[in-house]
């Protein structure tokens, strides 16, 4: 038997079932009015500066600051972690992605090292490599990505790291290029609206429930 969704969606709350050989595998829900932020990304400025704890404050415009630790800032991995205070300021101004979403009276938890997703692609643009489901097993197959991948970011002049998803095995070039093509718009579009826009600002958000399911399973 093949896999199913099936997608129920009623003015409350969106349901979506996977299901595997007759049985729910996963179970998603999204509630209209507590829609999740994981994914979304934003404009925000540094509020406060903990150098206890190596992490800061951020207003992206919630009802609590949001939490950034610098494990999960963009500084050179080969290097010692640096102090803090080497990489933030109260009053600077950060692009960000929530991680994980508030949860009691904790605020967000961001990260500054990007990840948008397509189809079959994630692109990090300020990384360096590209990587390969580790689900595709074959290594004809992972040669044949990673060439592909560095053709087509190539092509498209489109800087970072782009991971290749599950869902690439065995897809057609063409429909792989396709995917990189939206990736480098939709970074593009994200590089100017950040400079356009207030502080703090939603820069992008994340598809909901049905599309998200959709896209990725």
């Amino acid at each position: 038997m093949s896999d199913e969704l099936l997608i129920n969606v009623t003015p409350m709350e969106c349901r979506v079932a996977l299901i595997q050989n007759g049985t729910v595998n996963e179970l998603f829900v999204e509630r209209t009015v507590k829609r999740g932020l994981v994914g979304n990304i934003y404009k925000g400025k540094v509020v406060r500066v903990l150098p206890g704890m190596q992490a800061a404050f951020v207003d992206i415009g919630l009802s609590r600051t949001a939490f950034l630790h610098i494990n999960d800032m963009v500084w050179p991995r080969n290097q010692p972690t640096p102090n803090v205070f080497e990489l933030l300021q109260p009053g600077q101004i950060l692009t960000v992605q929530v991680m994980k979403d508030m949860l009691g009276t904790k605020g967000a938890r961001l990260s500054t090292d990007l990840s948008i997703p397509s189809r079959y692609l994630v692109l990090m643009p300020y990384g360096h490599h590209i990587g390969v489901s580790q689900r595709i097993e074959s290594e004809e197959e992972r040669d044949r990505l990673r060439s592909m991948i560095e053709r087509i970011q190539s092509e498209h002049q489109l800087p970072g790291s782009v991971i290749v998803r599950t869902a690439a095995e065995g897809i057609p070039e063409a429909e792989i290029a396709q995917d990189m093509a939206y990736l480098a718009k939709l970074w593009e579009f994200i590089q100017r609206k950040q400079k356009s826009i207030a502080v703090p600002s939603l820069i992008f958000e994340e598809l909901p429930l049905p599309q998200r399911i959709i896209r990725d399973l």
